[in-house]
């Protein structure tokens, strides 16, 4: 059932390469002054936009890269190296947002929009969560009522990733009550600039400083039919659900990428700060920190090309990405917390690398689905594929 990716290996061998390169030489050594200013600088993202980066997960036929799950994960394991708001700057157009119109819109859907979303002239945004609606999509509030032949839309969503700069928001919203035939879940496109669209402030968060998200309102917002994804009602949970598991595929590769910076930055810490003359890396309790470092990251490095080499074949959509989204983020924040413990003093201040990552990381185990949440998943999963 395996495709022939778009991009054959000598090609994605350059793309790796040169977005290793981007991140190493152009992002990292201004993470200070992303996180400082709290934003990613004009120039950074012209390269990003430059090297396709808003595009890579969009398929060639609407001006992406097409890069597929397999080779996503190797991308998102250099982006992950450095801060994760570079990352979170073109994540939604790849991910969540892009991946709901490549899998589910219409024909004139996709021509309208996935052009200028791979060039990064969009910033799509995925709007699902919820005051009261996070990890699990079914207990959304926002309402879509049918108006003349189109529809009106009605409801708060929260902690909307780049909507402050968002020019598409792509909005799940109740058009029923969950019934014996569905969720009654659609999902909508609404231009940023439609009348009854308010974005909230900026989110003062614990970490990610120059990632954006805000609350996102819609007050009596029409749009009109066209705007349906799909152009049926009945494709919104399904959408959603779809879109979800593949992010967690790319989260957990993401996490690897943070984890072993951690590890790196431990590694020459350790062997350049010394303790009554000798280098901490020569006592044991620090190699046994770093061998746990090490230990989980190249455990979350085989998983992840696992879980994305299963997604691509079909061979498990479900259980696996859950999988790996659990264990990697919660082995990014324990590989974090040894980062800190091996820097001592040094790692609590907050010019050092890893007490930014400390609390990056920590983001990991709670956006697109909570680390329960995906437990659920996969004991739930196990438990259907037992009854059958």
């Amino acid at each position: 059932m395996h495709a022939d990716p778009e991009v054959p290996d000598d090609v994605f061998a350059e793309v790796l390469r040169q977005t290793r390169e981007f991140v190493r030489d152009a992002v990292m050594p201004r993470e200070q002054e992303i996180a400082d200013t709290d934003a990613i600088p004009a120039d950074i993202r012209a390269m990003a936009m430059e090297m396709g980066l808003f595009g890579y997960a969009i398929p060639q036929q609407w001006g992406g890269l097409g890069l597929d799950l397999t080779q996503d994960v190797e991308l998102a394991m250099e982006l992950g190296y450095t801060t994760l708001a570079l990352r979170s700057m073109f994540g939604t157009n790849n991910g969540i947002a892009g991946q709901v119109l490549v899998g589910f819109g219409t024909d004139d859907q996709k021509a309208q929009w996935l052009d200028s979303i791979a060039s990064g002239e969009v910033v799509a945004s995925f709007a699902l969560t919820e005051p009261g609606a996070g990890s699990n999509p079914a207990g959304l509030t926002t309402k879509a009522v049918r108006e003349g032949d189109g529809w009106l839309l009605t409801g708060q969503k929260r902690f909307i990733t780049n909507a402050p700069l968002a020019n598409l928001f792509v909005v799940f919203a109740r058009t029923r009550p969950a019934d014996a035939s569905g969720t009654g879940v659609a999902v909508f496109l609404v231009p940023a600039d439609t009348p009854g669209v308010s974005v909230g402030k900026k989110d003062r968060k614990m970490g990610q400083e120059g990632a954006w998200t805000a609350d996102v309102h819609f007050n009596d917002v029409r749009v009109p039919a066209s705007a349906l994804v799909g152009g049926t009602e009945d494709v919104g949970y399904r959408a959603a659900m779809t879109a979800l598991a593949r992010g967690r595929v790319h989260i957990a590769a993401l996490a690897v990428g943070q984890a072993q910076r951690a590890l790196d930055e431990s590694v020459a810490f350790a062997a350049t700060m010394t303790q009554g003359g000798t280098p901490i890396g020569n006592f044991q309790l620090v190699q046994a920190m770093l061998a746990d470092q090490q230990t989980g990251v190249m455990a979350g490095c085989a998983l992840v090309r696992d879980a994305a080499r299963k997604w691509v074949s079909g061979e498990d959509r479900r259980i696996a990405p859950s999988v790996a989204k659990l264990y990697c983020t919660e082995m990014a924040g324990k590989v974090a917390d040894l980062a800190v413990q091996v820097h001592g003093g040094s790692g609590y201040m907050r010019d050092c690398a890893v007490e930014r990552i400390y609390r990056d990381v920590r983001l990991l185990r709670l956006y697109e689905g909570t680390s329960e949440i995906q437990r659920l998943i996969i004991g739930g999963g196990l438990m259907r594929n037992t009854v059958r």
